[in-house]
């Protein structure tokens, strides 16, 4: 595992300040760092944190048609089929025919029920070690920040970006 290096609490600041730089950047550096602690802990079990979460969702919703699984993860249809290949090879997930012969239905393997189970050691190790290094009202307020973009941003996902450029 990767070390870590532990940051006091941020001093209070102005109520606003104006951004600088690329919004975009700064949450792909956040996000790889952030990538790096989880996949650091999760490696040795031979899963990334895209395909654990897409594991459990699997668990947590399946069987669900692929479509319903996409818009629960808030991703799309053609990345969830990308993503879904390796946990197929490995068994741990599996595509079958859904309820009216035409339709496909996602679950997990009673393998793939294991592994979440093994790997959700790992991915709670990994959690605290980001709550202890960021601490926890930093994380809760992150959680806060980005489920309140995700709403406001929502037009954009579903391609009508003149809404987000009037808004």
């Amino acid at each position: 595992m990767s070390t870590v290096t532990f940051v006091p609490e941020p001093a209070l600041t102005p109520a606003f300040a104006k951004p600088r730089g690329c919004t975009h950047l700064q949450l792909r550096q956040l996000m790889r760092r952030v990538a790096q602690l989880y996949d650091a802990e999760m490696s040795p079990i031979g899963l990334k944190t895209t395909q654990y979460s897409l594991l459990s969702y699997a668990v947590k919703l399946g069987p669900i048609r692929p479509s319903d699984l996409a818009e629960a993860m808030k991703m799309e249809p053609s990345t969830l089929t990308r993503n879904l290949k390796p946990l197929i090879t490995a068994g741990w997930v599996e595509v079958v025919a859904g309820a009216d012969g035409r339709s496909r239905s996602v679950t997990a393997t009673p393998a793939g029920r294991d592994k979440r189970t093994e790997a959700q050691r790992h991915w709670r190790v990994a959690q605290d070690t980001l709550n202890k290094t960021l601490g926890l009202e930093r994380v809760a307020a992150l959680h806060a920040l980005i489920q309140e973009s995700m709403e406001l941003l929502v037009p954009a996902e579903t391609g009508d970006l003149d809404a987000l450029r009037q808004g």
